[in-house]
């Protein structure tokens, strides 16, 4: 039983981080009706930033935190103005294969900057743990789950409450009625990528604490929450939430008891595991489990 719930913790902490990335992708989605590829690169970069501030700077790390949340938005949001503002009108692939092209500058950009050997984030966690029982629970994964938990409460209230959040979700749901009544696209765009930007600093925060853990690999967590994504829904924040749990879950569940009941699939099942479950979830819900079905009429 302990060993059951050491797992589901872990798979909480994980799915917490691919939530983070997957509502930067539903974010976009949304405003745009574009998937951002670029996503990893934000990650990546957003991380590398707090370790510039904290390390450089020689701000403490919440402060340098936060300053890499505020740069990454702004540099998510200018990328919009500069870039793929000028994209509107065109094909979607188009626009797809931009995104891509900002995916490999943002990891070139990254490695030029700061090389590709692991550093040392800096957060005041380490490796502290709590024993709970029998289930260890480390403190970075402690943090990760309430930060993540902090930041979908002032998402939601933020989309519920604020002008800005109710022009969003107007612009989301028929961008042509939301022009008519003043609503500027442009400017909802631009926060949209901003918003991203900042969460993929959060992921990549999350991801990158313990020491020597930061790597300009740690853009990859978007290959993984690009499947979280899709089980939950394109276009639905809380299914992005909820399918980021599941596909942690699904791999901590996986990598704890694969050797026991699949030892013949192989060493790396867990990583196969979310695009299994996407591919299981899309032949039942197409539109994945709380996305919204899309009507043609003719």
């Amino acid at each position: 039983m302990d060993e059951f719930l050491q797992l589901c913790f872990n798979g909480t902490a994980l799915g917490a981080r691919y939530a983070l990335v997957a509502l930067g992708f539903v974010i976009i989605y949304r405003a745009t009706g574009v998937i951002n590829f670029a996503q990893g690169g934000l990650v990546a970069l957003g991380a590398y930033l707090a370790y510039a501030l904290g390390d450089t700077a020689t701000l403490p790390f919440l402060l340098a935190v936060i300053g890499a949340v505020l740069l990454s938005g702004l540099i998510a949001a200018g990328t919009e103005r500069v870039v793929l503002r000028r994209m509107v009108g065109q094909p979607v692939f188009a626009v797809l294969m931009v995104t891509i092209g900002l995916l490999f500058i943002l990891e070139q950009l990254v490695t030029s900057i700061w090389g590709f050997r692991a550093l040392n984030l800096g957060d005041p966690w380490g490796v502290q743990t709590v024993d709970a029982g029998g289930v260890v629970l480390a403190t970075k994964d402690l943090w990760t789950i309430g930060i993540t938990a902090g930041v979908l409460a002032a998402f939601f209230a933020f989309f519920r409450f604020s002008k800005l959040g109710v022009a969003m979700r107007a612009t989301a749901f028929d961008q042509e009625a939301a022009l008519a009544q003043g609503i500027s696209a442009r400017r909802v765009f631009a926060v949209s990528w901003g918003i991203s930007g900042a969460l993929a600093c959060l992921a990549g925060v999350t991801l990158a604490a313990g020491p020597a853990a930061l790597t300009p690999g740690i853009g990859a967590i978007a290959l993984v929450a690009f499947p979280a994504m899709i089980v939950g829904g394109l276009d639905s924040p809380i299914g992005a939430v909820l399918g980021g749990l599941i596909i942690g879950l699904t791999q901590a569940l996986t990598s704890g008891y694969q050797e026991d009941l699949f030892p013949w699939a192989g060493a790396n099942l867990s990583q196969v595991m979310p695009y299994i479950v996407m591919v299981l979830i899309l032949l039942i819900r197409p539109y994945g489990l709380f996305g919204t079905k899309e009507v043609r009429r003719i």
